[in-house]
């Protein structure tokens, strides 16, 4: 098959046909943002298909030299592609014009393999409109690694940033290639035949949601393989004295079997640990994958340096002082951006890999990792070194380990793409002090936990932890509760302790998830039983009654003083086998998920003794779970002598019962449908958007909505408003009139509600006066607020008496680590007393928005079956789902408040609303880019 450019798109035919258009900009738009296609910062680094790493930035006059070297490489085929034409005339005016026209007039974004241009994406905006025209040209030499889908994805998102909302182009129908970049970057698309052409229209309205999260996996995968599966390895600073760190590593490469080549570096030795030493990194061979950096903080940047001269792919430097001399840092990255390495570090524990064909030991760890299927990523070196300890303890291991340190490049979310296609990894390990890109962790957890387990240590609960999490790494302090809604959307199983985390390990590593929260439990010791019921009461865990069959069998094998009911009490008496039969016939109930064994030795025998081989040989895919009063150790494992999974025994019920509570609530979380962003119809961002602007116009600065703005906007969005008027100049007979005029027309009784300078909640500050039958009592109203007031009351709201119902809070608001959060709660004047509430962060799926209603403590007494009068999900989960599109819609709002969301059995109103909007340019949490 021919190749065909993926890169080629037609601007008009001439030069004269660029138009100047001055409605694409925001109000108070400068050239800052221009400065950054991703955050209005400097140039950002991306991953292409390959792994290879790109520089993507504006261009600038400076770049117009490399502009022409590219568009003169261009093939005939594609000059034809891109102009329409094999000889486009006044080329050179275009070129000059996308290096140094005015920022309003234009976007033009270059990809840049180091000093060489290879791409470049570039719109014109359509005066009048918003839309703009776009064009691509990629080297055909780079052509099929990603490039144009790169570029495209950033310029969408500077796009919508400066309020174009379409794409526009023509393509011609033989360019096939760029026809698919548009269809794959996972936008909606039309495209139109015409003529030999297709007219394309790309709406960035709802941004790019599904593919990009593939793309990004496919080309973070291959990246991240030199330093994950190195082929070579240079150890640069490695020492002759044992005990000093760059021997310690070398040693540890070398004790792993280390499976492909490794070059030590020392300016004074000529051997160590009996290989030939390299003098410095400028010496060593071509393309090496892996560099670990054990050299002085002072001497970081410059083996950096030599190491990407030498075309080192990835570096894992272990080095600490690095992150509090911001010029050493900053020489670290510039190193690293200047010849496009990965990055593990500094001030970390190193990398380690078990597989048999890599076998690479990166660390400086008294023991060499346990080889397993455990992947393991960590912030904290100390922690890393516990958590494998504890693994080995009980026969588990890892698959990889990284120890992220003060993390300038790779973080969690790499590894959580990694694993995904891992084979050797079946379940990952966190221990996280901080977030870099919290939306995306949300997504890339859910999409590995679909498919494997993720586990976490929760950290930064307490004030005095979250400060010893900042100094530690720099980071911003985590509030607990939204880092629990993270864990709970990206189906994170989070526990308190290490010892916690490989309880849970253990029986995920050994044991099928468990069918659903019941369990059946069975014990020769009947103290043991009434323990282990206690304990799952607290974890939310059922013990169910067992089926008329398995009554019956168990009848027939137990004496008849024995305990049948669940859970189940054999008494001592009953010898080992015995015991696992009655543990089959439990295990096999339709009602039950899983099983509890909790036994004892006695005089009369072990019913401990053959339970793993039982318990293997028993065709139901339920896990098995057992208890060994007066174990010391948390949890060991019993192993079948005929091969199969072990059993783990816990020396406790608790500790039992809370492993399988954490499992339980994944498996469910697993089984149910993973939830959409769903299409909501009656949404208008358009108008939503001009009033932002409208606001942002009369004060850059943003601040409160007036209520009728306020109404406008969640009209906007389909949100049930209760209408109300809204009449000024409170300070007379006239307003007191226009106040009645209005509730004549609403209809009474209605409520009047002050519109005050600096009142934010109305009915606390005393702004809100209810059930107003008529027109005095109206008028009456209107004098009162006058009174409380005075000359701050610029007006009053009336509205009409809003049904009776159980009152609930939904708002937005934003947190500097986190970023947009929806938030439901109880409401009215419970809001502040209980504090019942859940928060999610966006995107919101429709599984989402049904999750945070379940997760409030008072949802058994509102929705659940057993309350007194149930109410419906549906309409608040709708709420729910419009104010998350809204808070992605519009980032400029800043706060929302919808309190009271009245819900009754017929649909829910929302009675009042606050919204206060500021001035953002928001950052795409989802544009491909690398953290250094």
């Amino acid at each position: 098959m021919p190749m065909v450019p993926a890169h080629a798109l037609p601007m008009p035919r001439r030069v004269e046909d660029f138009l100047p258009c001055h409605t694409a900009g925001r109000p108070g738009q400068t050239g800052a943002d221009m400065s950054s296609p991703a955050t209005g910062g400097g140039p950002v680094r991306a991953l292409l298909a390959d792994g290879r790493i790109v520089e993507v930035r504006p261009l600038s006059a400076g770049d117009l030299d490399r502009l022409r070297r590219l568009h003169s490489g261009l093939t005939e085929r594609d000059r034809y592609f891109r102009f329409f034409t094999s000889r486009p005339a006044n080329l050179d005016a275009l070129l000059r014009r996308l290096v140094s026209s005015p920022v309003a007039e234009r976007a033009a974004l270059g990809a840049f393999l180091g000093d060489d241009l290879v791409g470049v994406a570039h719109y014109e905006p359509v005066a009048g409109s918003d839309e703009a025209e776009v064009a691509f040209v990629v080297d055909h030499r780079q052509q099929a690694h990603g490039v144009g889908t790169l570029l495209l994805e950033h310029l969408a998102s500077l796009a919508l940033r400066r309020g174009v909302r379409r794409f526009v182009a023509e393509v011609l129908a033989e360019n096939t290639a760029m026809l698919r970049v548009f269809r794959d970057i996972g936008m909606p698309l039309t495209a139109k035949p015409a003529g030999d052409s297709y007219h394309v229209v790309l709406d960035l309205h709802d941004g790019y949601p599904a593919p990009w999260e593939e793309r990004e996996r496919t080309a973070d995968v291959a990246s991240l393989r030199p330093l994950l599966r190195p082929g070579s390895v240079a150890v640069v600073g490695a020492g002759r004295r044992r005990g000093s760190l760059g021997n310690a590593v070398l040693r540890n490469i070398l004790a792993s079997g280390f499976t492909g080549a490794c070059y030590p570096v020392n300016p004074r030795a000529s051997t160590i640990e009996g290989l030939p030493v390299l003098p410095s990194a400028a010496d060593l061979p071509s393309g090496v994958d892996l560099a670990v950096l054990c050299v002085p903080a002072e001497a970081v940047p410059g083996a950096a340096e030599d190491c990407g001269r030498r075309g080192v792919k990835a570096l894992l430097v272990l080095t600490s002082g690095i992150t509090q001399r911001a010029e050493l840092a900053e020489a670290l990255l510039s190193a690293v951006r200047g010849h496009g390495m990965r990055l593990v570090g500094p001030n970390c524990l190193g990398v380690a890999n078990t597989e048999a064909a890599v076998r690479c030991n990166a660390t400086f760890t008294a023991t060499a990792p346990p080889k397993g299927r455990i992947g393991v990523v960590t912030q904290s070196g100390g922690m890393g070194i516990a958590v494998q300890e504890q693994l080995a303890a009980v026969g588990l291991g890892v698959s990889t380990m990284v120890s992220t340190g003060d993390k300038y490049d790779v973080s969690g979310n790499d590894l959580l793409l990694w694993w995904q296609r891992d084979t050797a990894t079946d379940l990952a390990v966190l221990y996280l002090e901080s977030f870099g890109n919290p939306r995306k962790f949300a997504v890339l957890a859910r999409s590995l936990a679909v498919i494997k387990p993720v586990l976490t240590v929760r950290t930064g609960t307490s004030d005095t932890a979250r400060r010893a999490a900042a100094s530690h790494s720099a980071a911003a302090a985590t509030p607990a509760a939204v880092r629990d809604a993270l864990f709970e959307q990206g189906g994170v199983m989070a526990v308190d302790t290490l010892t916690e985390l490989v309880a849970v390990a253990s029986v995920l590593s050994w044991q099928p998830l468990p069918h659903g929260d019941r369990v059946g439990v069975v014990t020769n010791v009947g103290g043991g039983g009434v323990v282990a019921a206690d304990a799952f009461a607290r974890r939310g865990l059922r013990l169910p009654e067992l089926s008329r069959s398995t009554t019956e069998t168990l009848t027939a094998l137990l004496p008849p003083f024995a305990g049948l009911a669940n859970p189940v009490d054999t008494t001592a008496g009953v010898d080992a086998e015995t015991f696992q039969r009655c543990l089959a016939a439990v295990l096999a109930d339709p009602e039950v998920g899983a099983v509890l064994a909790i036994t004892v030795p006695t005089a009369l025998g072990d019913p401990a003794e053959g339970l793993a081989d039982a318990v293997a040989e028993t065709p139901n895919a339920k896990p098995v779970l057992a208890v060994r009063l007066g174990q010391l150790s948390m949890v060991t494992p019993l192993r079948p002598t005929r091969g199969g999974r072990p059993v783990p025994v816990f020396g406790d019920p608790a500790d039992a019962a809370g492993a399988l509570a954490t499992i339980s609530r994944y498996a469910r979380w697993r089984s149910r449908p993973k939830g959409d962003v769903p299409d909501l119809p009656g949404i208008d961002p358009t108008a939503a958007r001009a009033v932002v602007a409208t606001r942002l116009a009369d004060d850059p600065r943003g601040g409160w909505l007036p209520p009728a703005a306020v109404h406008a906007m969640l009209d906007a969005f389909g949100l049930p408003v209760v209408r109300g008027v809204e009449v000024g100049g409170a300070d007379g007979a006239d307003s007191a009139d226009a106040a009645v005029a209005a509730a004549d027309s609403l209809g009474y009784p209605v409520v009047v509600k002050a519109v005050a300078e600096g009142l934010i909640h109305k009915s606390r500050g005393g702004g809100v006066l209810l059930g107003l039958g008529d027109g005095a009592q109206v008028r009456a109203a209107v004098a009162t607020l006058r009174d409380r007031f005075g000359p701050a009351l610029g007006g009053v709201f009336v509205q009409p008496m809003a049904q009776r119902g159980r009152e609930l809070l939904v708002g937005v608001s934003h947190d500097p680590t986190f970023g947009p959060l929806v938030t439901v709660g109880l409401g009215g004047v419970d809001t502040d007393l209980i504090a019942d509430r859940a928060f999610r962060l966006l995107p919101l799926t429709d599984r989402d928005a049904t999750d945070a209603l379940a997760e409030l403590r008072s949802a058994p007494a509102i929705f659940g079956e057993d309350a007194e009068h149930p109410l419906p999900t549906g309409a608040v989960v709708d709420v729910l789902l419009r104010v998350g599109r809204l808070a992605e819609l519009l980032p400029e709002v800043a706060e929302l408040d919808l309190n009271p969301v009245i819900v009754r059995a017929d649909g829910c109103d929302v009675v009042d609303a606050r919204v206060r909007v500021r001035p953002r340019d928001s950052g795409d949490p989802f544009l491909r880019r690398l953290r250094a």
